[in-house]
């Protein structure tokens, strides 16, 4: 065999195995992902539309989705905030412990859902370390929202750090020092400086948290009680449909989480291949 033919046998073997490992990510995807997701869609196209106006006119699937969007805000916002701080902490400070608050970020990332919920009942249900002291106060903390909105946070605390911590570091510290050099405060220079630069990680981190947080119903489950047009969220009026054989009603709320959920992940990426674009043109 010529070396010619050799380097174009070569060539062809790379293209099979090229192609061989791009089907195998498709096939993987497809069937893992998109399957699931479009027999949701089927069975509620199936429904019709008259399931669709008769489930969103229940009074508990509204309570749910308001219960819902309540505690994806807060969630939200607060690991948006404390996950920044923590990022940057990380990334531009070093001190005695840091591996330690490292290895804690993934640490909900470990714990099942159900452990976290049974956590927080132990601090604050009856006869907890906490009970007495918010009690006293007139808060109720297990089976209200509290409850509900500390698990969701608590399982949501990664996405957000582990978006940003990367880009921190791959940004480094010279835009920063060059800022303060010019007479620029912390502040100003976080906020023209390092903001600007985490941008796209810190919106994926948002996008994740946003979607953990529509989609939590483990600890949910355990700390809410799951009342019935009280603490009863989307994901835990999911369950109960199912449970009551009302599938159309479950399939289309499922489809609507899944599909905010798509809709923010998909829309920052344009965004992010738009801005590209124009930057390179």
């Amino acid at each position: 065999m010529s070396a010619r033919a050799e380097v174009v046998s070569q060539r062809d073997a790379s293209v099979l195995v090229r192609g061989g490992l791009i089907l195998l990510a498709v096939g993987y995807v497809a069937i893992l992902v998109l399957a699931p997701l479009g027999g949701i869609v089927g069975a509620t196209a199936r429904a019709g539309w008259s399931n669709v106006t008769a489930t969103l006119s229940l009074p508990d699937v509204r309570h749910a989705y308001w219960l819902t969007a309540v505690i994806t805000v807060i969630t939200v916002v607060s690991t948006t905030i404390f996950g920044v701080l923590t990022a940057w902490v990380l990334a531009r400070h070093h001190f005695r412990g840091r591996g330690l608050l490292n290895a804690l970020v993934d640490l909900p990332m470990a714990v099942s859902p159900v452990i976290v919920g049974l956590m927080c009942v132990l601090l604050f249900g009856r006869g907890g370390w906490f009970e007495a002291f918010f009690a006293s106060r007139g808060i109720q903390v297990i089976f209200a929202l509290p409850s509900m909105i500390l698990v969701t946070i608590f399982i949501c605390i990664p996405f957000v750090i582990r978006e940003v911590l990367p880009v921190l570091h791959e940004i480094g510290v010279d835009e920063e020092e060059a800022s303060k050099t010019l007479g620029a405060s912390s502040l100003q220079t976080f906020v023209r400086v390092t903001l600007p630069s985490i941008r796209w990680g810190l919106l994926y981190g948002i996008a994740l948290s946003t979607a953990r947080a529509l989609g939590e119903i483990g600890a949910v489950l355990i700390v809410s009680g799951s009342i019935q047009g009280r603490t009863e969220t989307a994901t835990l009026y999911i369950l109960r449909a199912f449970e009551e054989r009302q599938q159309p009603s479950a399939y289309l709320v499922a489809l609507s989480l899944a599909a905010i959920s798509i809709f923010l992940l998909v829309t920052i990426e344009t965004l992010k291949k738009h801005k590209a674009r124009r930057v390179s043109g």
